[in-house]
C-alpha cells in the first residue's frame, strides 16, 4: 500500500491549501467590505472639489494654472497604482499590461518616461523594464493615508509644473463591481477646462456660482487644483484597494473549490487503489486455498 499512502499524503496536503485558501477568502471578503465603504465615502470629496475648481477655472479666465498649461517637454509621466501584496488573481498583470502599451507608444513619439510606484509590484515591474522611477511608496496597508501619497506624487507634478514633463498619466485598476474590476490608464495632467465641465455635469455640478476670492483668485485656484489632483490619486488608490480585495477573495475562492476538485479526484483514486489491492489479496487466498 506504498501507492496509498502516497495518495493519502497528497489528499493531506491538498486540504491544508484548501484551509489556508478558505481563510484567505473569508478575511478578503471582509477587507473588501470595508475597502469599498472607503471608496465611496472619498467619492462625494472628489466631486466637490471638481464642481469648484471647474467653476472657478470658468470664473477666472485672465489666470491660467500651470497644471491646465500644456509642456513641450521630452518627457512623460506615469503614476502607476498597483498593490503590495500577490494572490489576487490577473489584476496587477492587467493594469502593468495597459501601462507598458502607454509606455511604448511615449517611447515611439521620442519620449522618455518618468513613473511614481505606488504599491511593490508596480515598483518591481519599473525596475525590471528598466523605467526611471522618481518617487515610490510602498507597504501602504489596507488603509490608504493621503499624506504618505502626497510627498511621492508632488515629485512628478513639480516637475510638470517646471515644465519637464509634457503630460502625466494616472494608472490603476478602477472598481466596478465584486466580479469585475478595469484597469485604467487616464490623463491627469494637463486639466482642461473641458475635461473638468464635463466630469463635473457627470457629477451634478452647476456653473451658476459667485465668488469672493480671499486673498486673491490666484492663489485659490492654485490650491484648490493641487487638492484636486491629490483627491483624483487617492480615489484612484482607494478604488485599487477595492478592486485588490475583490480579486483576492474571487481568487481564493476559485482556489478552494479547485482544491475541493483534487481532493475529490484523489480521493477516487485512492479508492480505487485500495479496493485493487483487497481485490489482489483476496484472489491471492482463494488460489491458496484452490491449491491446497
Amino acid at each position: 500500500m506504498a501507492a496509498g499512502k502516497e495518495i493519502r499524503g497528497k489528499i493531506k496536503s491538498v486540504e491544508n491549501t484548501k484551509k489556508i485558501t478558505k481563510a484567505m477568502e473569508m478575511v478578503a471578503a471582509s477587507k473588501m467590505r470595508k475597502a469599498q465603504e472607503r471608496m465611496r465615502s472619498a467619492r462625494p470629496y472628489s466631486q466637490k472639489v471638481r464642481n469648484i475648481a471647474a467653476n472657478l477655472g470658468k470664473a477666472n479666465p485672465e489666470y491660467t494654472h500651470a497644471f491646465m498649461k500644456s509642456n513641450e517637454a521630452k518627457a512623460v509621466g506615469f503614476i502607476v497604482v498597483t498593490t503590495d501584496k500577490g494572490l489576487c488573481g490577473g489584476m496587477n498583470t492587467n493594469v502593468l499590461r495597459a501601462v507598458t502599451a502607454k509606455l511604448r507608444e511615449a517611447q515611439a513619439a521620442g519620449m522618455a518616461p518618468k513613473a511614481v510606484a505606488i504599491g511593490n509590484k508596480g515598483l518591481g515591474f519599473l525596475n525590471r523594464i528598466g523605467a526611471q522611477v522618481v518617487s515610490h511608496v510602498t507597504q501602504l496597508g489596507d488603509t490608504p493615508h493621503l499624506d504618505k501619497l502626497i510627498g511621492p506624487v508632488k515629485v512628478l507634478l513639480d516637475a510638470y509644473a517646471a515644465g519637464e514633463v509634457s503630460a502625466v498619466y494616472l494608472s490603476y485598476t478602477r472598481f466596478i463591481n465584486t466580479m469585475k474590476q478595469e484597469p485604467v490608464v487616464e490623463q491627469l495632467l494637463p486639466l482642461s477646462q473641458a475635461t473638468l465641465e464635463a466630469q463635473s455635469s457627470e457629477s451634478g455640478g452647476r456653473f451658476g456660482w459667485d465668488y469672493i476670492y480671499e486673498p486673491d483668485a490666484r492663489a485659490v485656484i492654485d490650491e484648490l487644483l493641487l487638492r484636486y489632483v491629490e483627491a483624483l490619486v487617492y480615489q484612484a488608490v482607494a478604488e485599487n484597494m477595492a478592486s485588490e480585495q475583490s480579486a483576492r477573495m474571487v481568487a481564493m475562492k476559485s482556489a478552494t473549490d479547485n482544491a475541493g476538485s483534487v481532493i475529490a479526484e484523489l480521493k477516487l483514486v485512492y479508492n480505487k487503489t485500495r479496493q485493487a489491492a483487497i481485490t489482489k489479496e483476496l484472489s491471492e487466498i482463494v488460489a491458496g486455498a484452490a491449491a491446497v
